[in-house]
Parts: structure tokens; C-alpha cells; sequence
């Protein structure tokens, strides 16, 4: 194993080679340098010493704390200074209170020994250190996700790439800043901020979970929908001593659960509610008719007219074309609290929530029928239609709500035996 390497800065030239000779018989491979500070610096490039000892009161133009400035920062060498003063305020000015980071002029070689080979040990660990942090910072920086570490104040003291985009700041800019003028997250349910997770989690000592519909608001004002976790952060003591907030972009996530909704509720063709959720809309309407004494409502079924023989003439795409149009018209007839379902085929229905009387639902279905008569213009052909309509209303005492829908459906082939674009309202002799 080679010896470490040592370079001595000192303008004494007894005492450098006092302390020349002290190294050497120690087993170290020392070099000095006299009065130039130039030469010294040479001296670092050409053979890259493990540590160096220099006089904290070097004479020349550049001052010796400078000279160590430079040694530390930029040659990543560890310095131990020489000095022939003990005076404590001459210490404390150059930062020299720690043990061993200092040598009198009237050293013993176990003192030398002891102080040189506390500073190769420090600076082993240090670069250990160093390299076990960019080891860990190349892996955070490598993510996929978002990475902010925060002190035990909640103050930025670092950001991955992911995490710079998803915010729009950049490291260098947040650091120190406080997370909540950083990292904008507002529950979208709720509309609140999310200002003190991270103080939370610190507090509690326990992982927290984003709440489900979280979203970051850029610092350019765009919305991103993410999720993941906040951390407390220990020493090897055990003691929190900061947060870690990991996060990611989930819009696409959102997109197919979105779609996995649409699919589950919504008819594919026609965007309509399809059976699904107007069953459960009308479930709720019930519980609602038996709480409210003054609550009534009503469902009316449409079979649209010769639709068959526009499928026969014109082909399925025409088809397909009309029940699209025929679904926008009749969104057009209700409000804004109705809904109108596609059952499949060509068969909707509709439930008018909150009416009156009969009378309120029968205007409805007569709407529907002016409205469904004006002529559609579709790939250069004029195509009028009408509808077959049964109304089934909530006063009739329905104990399953799919009754009523059932009735509905009888008036409606009721009123197609009368022939097209009638209506009939449900009677109970119907099922007699």
C-alpha cells in the first residue's frame, strides 16, 4: 500500500524540515514548499498530495485562509494548519476550535501522528459520504416520479428533475423556500390546499397518503391530478428531521378510469346514460318519492318509428348517424335535472324528476314528438321520424321502481298500436 502523500506550505525553512523529517520517519511521503504559494499550487496538480499542512500565517500576497479555499474547494484536499500561536482569539477567527485541525510548531510526533491521520479518516469519510449521496441523488434523479425533500421546517432543500417540470420551478429557485409556495396542491374535491401534509406527516411520524383527487397547480397555472405519498425523514438516531414528498403525474390514470365510467354508465354510440345508470338514477328518484311526501316524477319510454326501415334503406351507418342526432334532440326537450338513457337499439327513455302532475309529463312527450318530426339532414338525405311514448308516473304508488319503468314500456307498445307518434300514460287496467 503506497503512503499517503503529504505537501507542507511553510516560509520557516527549520521548521519545514523539522516537520519534513518528523513525516517521513512516520512512513508518510512529505514534500515542502517555501515562501511560494505559486509553486505550492503547482505542487498540488503534479503530485496530487493526500493532505496538506500549511502555515496559517504564510507570508506573501495571497493570504493562507484564501490558499485553503481553493486547496478544499477545488482540490478536494483536506488542509491542517500550522501555527506558533495558541491564542484562542486567533483560533476562533480561522475556525481552528477543532481538535486535530491544527499543529503547533512545537508538536510531538504522536500529536502529528494523531492529527494527520484524523483528517485522512475524516476525509475517507466524507468522500464516502459524498459518493453514497450522488449514488442516492443519481437514483431520485433517475425516477420517474417527482422527489421534494423538505427540512423539519418544511423548507425546500431539494427537488428532482420530475419534480422541477410538475411545479415549474427549478431546484436552485425553491431552495430554502417553504413547500407550500412551492409544490401548489389543492384537494379538487374539497377545493382546500394541502399546505401542511408534509408538517403532518413530520408530526404524526407516519407515511400519508394524498388525498384521492389531488392536483398540482403549476407555477404557470396548469392543472396536474397526481397522488403518491408523503414521508417523514430519520436520522440513524431515529429523530425526523425533514419530509420526502414523492408524487406523479396520474392524468393518464384519471383519463382511463374516466373512460372505464364511460364505459360502465354511458352508451358508446349516443354518450347517453345507458341502462345502468338510469336504473340507478330512478332507484334514487324512489327514495326520494318516499321520503318527500311532494315529491313526484315520471318515466317516460320512446320507441322510435320505422327505424328498421331507415336501417334497410339507407344502411347501418345511416342508422347509427339518426340515433345520434335523435339523442342530442332529445337532451334538447328536458332540463338540466332530467336524465334521457339509451336502452339500445332504438329505444330510450327518460326520467323527469320533480314535476307537478301528469300534465308536466305529457308536455314533455308532446315536445318530443314536435321536436323528433323536423326533418334531419343527414349525408345529403332528408330523414323525418317520429316515436312511440309511455308515460308511467310515480304517484301510482310503486314500490319497485322498476315497475314503473315496466309500465312505462307497456304504454309505450300500447301507444304504438294506435299508431306513429302517439303517446298513452299507463293505466293500471293495462295489465288486466
Amino acid at each position: 500500500m503506497n503512503a499517503p502523500k503529504i505537501l507542507v506550505v511553510e516560509d520557516k525553512e527549520t521548521f519545514a524540515v523539522n516537520i519534513i523529517n518528523s513525516l517521513n520517519k512516520l512512513g508518510y511521503e512529505a514534500y515542502k514548499i517555501v515562501n511560494s504559494v505559486e509553486e505550492a499550487i503547482q505542487k498540488l496538480v503534479d503530485i496530487k498530495p493526500n493532505i496538506v499542512l500549511i502555515d496559517i500565517c504564510l507570508a506573501g500576497e495571497i493570504n493562507s485562509i484564501k490558499v485553503v479555499d481553493m486547496i478544499q474547494n477545488i482540490f478536494k484536499m483536506p488542509v491542517i494548519y500550522l501555527t506558533d500561536c495558541l491564542d484562542s482569539g486567533i483560533l476562533n477567527k480561522n475556525k481552528l476550535q477543532v481538535h486535530f485541525s491544527y499543529i503547533t510548531k512545537h508538536f510531538t510526533e504522536k500529536y502529528l501522528q494523531n492529527a494527520v491521520e484524523m483528517a485522512l479518516y475524516k476525509d475517507k469519510i466524507q468522500k464516502q459520504l459524498q459518493r453514497e449521496n450522488q449514488r442516492l441523488l443519481t437514483v431520485i434523479n433517475s425516477m420517474g416520479c417527482a422527489v421534494v425533500m423538505t427540512d423539519i421546517n418544511a423548507c425546500i432543500q431539494m427537488m428532482n428533475p420530475v419534480a422541477e417540470i410538475l411545479t415549474g420551478w427549478e431546484e436552485q429557485t425553491a431552495f430554502g423556500k417553504n413547500l407550500g409556495d412551492v409544490l401548489n396542491l389543492i384537494d379538487k374535491d374539497t377545493g382546500e390546499n394541502i399546505v401542511h401534509i408534509a408538517t403532518q406527516a413530520m408530526k404524526a411520524g407516519v407515511v400519508l397518503q394524498l388525498p384521492e383527487n389531488s392536483i398540482v397547480i403549476t407555477r404557470d397555472g396548469r392543472e396536474i391530478p397526481v397522488g403518491d405519498t408523503v414521508s417523514p425523514i430519520r436520522d440513524d438516531m431515529g429523530v425526523i428531521t425533514g419530509a420526502v414528498i414523492v408524487f406523479q403525474d396520474i392524468t393518464e390514470r384519471k383519463q382511463k378510469e374516466a373512460q372505464l365510467v364511460r364505459n360502465a354508465f354511458y352508451d358508446g354510440l349516443t354518450a347517453l346514460p345507458n341502462r345502468v345508470l338510469f336504473l340507478d338514477r330512478l332507484k334514487q328518484a324512489s327514495e326520494r318519492c318516499k321520503r318527500h311526501q311532494n315529491y313526484h316524477f315520471a318515466v317516460l319510454f320512446l320507441d322510435l318509428d320505422s327505424f328498421k326501415s331507415i336501417n334497410d334503406r339507407f344502411g347501418h351507418g345511416m342508422g347509427d348517424d339518426l340515433l345520434v342526432a335523435i339523442a342530442r334532440r332529445l337532451e334538447s326537450c328536458l332540463r338540466s335535472g332530467d336524465t334521457v338513457a339509451r336502452f339500445g337499439g332504438d329505444e330510450f327513455a327518460v326520467l323527469l324528476e320533480d314535476i307537478k302532475d301528469v300534465s308536466d309529463a305529457i308536455n314533455v312527450a308532446k315536445r318530443i314528438q314536435e321536436t323528433l318530426i323536423l326533418p334531419l339532414h343527414l349525408n345529403g338525405h332528408e330523414i323525418s321520424t317520429t316515436a312511440s311514448i309511455g308515460i308511467a308516473l310515480s304517484s301510482n304508488g310503486y314500490e319497485e321502481p322498476t315497475n314503473l319503468l315496466r309500465d312505462a314500456d307497456i304504454a309505450m307498445y300500447r301507444a304504438k298500436g294506435k299508431g306513429k307518434g302517439n303517446y298513452i300514460v299507463f293505466e293500471k287496467n293495462f295489465t288486466d
